[in-house]
């Protein structure tokens, strides 16, 4: 009996330190509020309590807890900046693995390819429709995630001056959206490059009538993807730098700046931190994108000033909240013709993915920069493009 007074004693104690943090949120546990989160196993408190950011996506994957509106759940929670308030002394461990180790070599960042990118085609051609853009839409002017997607790709073609006589590289096509775009649109040559098997596999489905190259190969590869050692008039990434990593981005600029004529311009898409940071959160590293790293304006400005001229830095991060929804909103619809190849906890983890996520950007607690970069020698002002 006394065993058991104990037990319930200490799990309130639990219960009430993290209502008391959740509270500087506005956030209920058990409350009558979407953004409420539903507590159905008391394991949840003492778990989330030692391990904050594994723990609550796990938890959240098995069922212990549950919010109508996780979207909003995450967007108050981060406004807040409530989170600060839990320490996670398990971090120590990843920023040091992070700091000693470089998780981003080659052989190491095939894993992003087959734990995330590897995953059924059919899965993501479901959730991104017909632009296969796995990237921030761009959603000036656009209604449909189709057409914010078309934006960003017209986007970076327009900031980029793309002719039709232009030989462009593209490092990180994914499943060959932009590609395709630049191509039909601008007549233009794309070398496009891919770690990601069955991403290269569909990219060269997609562009085979077009003039487009797409290769296996990491960006560091260049006698792969590049043996001639051409320079090429554009270079654009778009959404690869978040798998380049902190001891690597000298290097990347190195690889960019060695490959782009001297009156070329590189475009550079990419999520980014508000601070500087040396580890990834643990449940997105865990179950999203091992080994990922999202850079901040420090972090590139280091990387880029011996190699580049900053023309524009344009940040456009509150469109991902709403292209995370959109995506998210697509993953519902098909779920029940994705249920057969994915289990309820598969399902669980992706929906907590995008809409941890999606509250995250809606908070501004990260962002999402195109940077437009030159080499400076001799070219004429840049100007700027929305």
């Amino acid at each position: 009996m006394i065993k058991n007074e104990l037990l319930t004693t200490t799990t309130n104690n639990y219960h009430r330190i993290l209502q008391d943090v959740l509270s500087a949120a506005g956030i209920e546990i058990n409350g009558k509020n979407s953004w409420d989160l539903q507590v159905y196993d008391e394991r949840f408190y003492k778990q989330v309590l030692r391990e904050p950011s594994l723990a609550a996506g796990e938890s959240f994957m098995d069922g212990w807890w549950d919010c109508e509106r996780l979207d909003e759940f995450f967007f108050r929670l981060l406004s807040a900046q409530a989170t600060d308030k839990l320490k996670d002394w398990r971090l120590i461990f990843h920023v040091l693995k992070n700091y000693l180790i470089n998780l981003q070599t080659i052989k190491r960042s095939q894993k992003v390819a087959t734990v995330h990118y590897n995953l059924d085609n059919q899965l993501y051609s479901y959730m991104l429709g017909p632009t296969m853009a796995y990237t921030c839409a761009y959603w000036k002017d656009a209604v449909t995630l189709d057409q914010a997607q078309n934006n960003k790709y017209d986007l970076v073609c327009r900031k980029l001056g793309i002719q039709a006589e232009d030989t462009i590289l593209e490092l990180g096509c994914g499943w060959g959206g932009f590609a395709r775009f630049a191509a039909q649109k601008y007549g233009c040559k794309i070398t496009s490059v891919n770690i990601s098997e069955k991403q290269v596999a569909f990219a060269k489905e997609i562009c085979k009538n077009l003039d487009v190259e797409v290769h296996q190969a990491d960006y560091r590869d260049t006698s792969i993807y590049n043996p001639n050692k051409l320079k090429f008039d554009k270079i654009v990434s778009i959404g690869m730098c978040e798998h380049v990593g902190r001891k690597n981005y000298y290097e990347f600029m190195r690889v960019v700046y060695e490959q782009l004529k001297n009156k070329g311009l590189f475009l550079l898409h990419t999520i980014g931190n508000n601070k500087t940071i040396l580890s990834l959160d643990p449940w997105i590293n865990k179950y999203i994108f091992p080994n990922g790293a999202v850079p901040s304006i420090k972090q590139l400005g280091v990387a880029m000033e011996d190699f580049f001229v900053m023309e524009d830095w344009h940040n456009f991060g509150a469109d991902y909240a709403k292209t995370l929804m959109a995506w998210h909103e697509n993953f519902q619809y098909h779920w029940s013709e994705l249920s057969d190849h994915y289990d309820q906890r598969f399902y669980r983890m992706w929906i907590y993915y995008l809409l941890s996520c999606a509250g995250s950007f809606r908070a501004r607690d990260m962002q999402l920069w195109q940077i437009v970069l030159s080499k400076g020698k001799g070219q004429p002002g840049y100007q700027r493009v929305s």
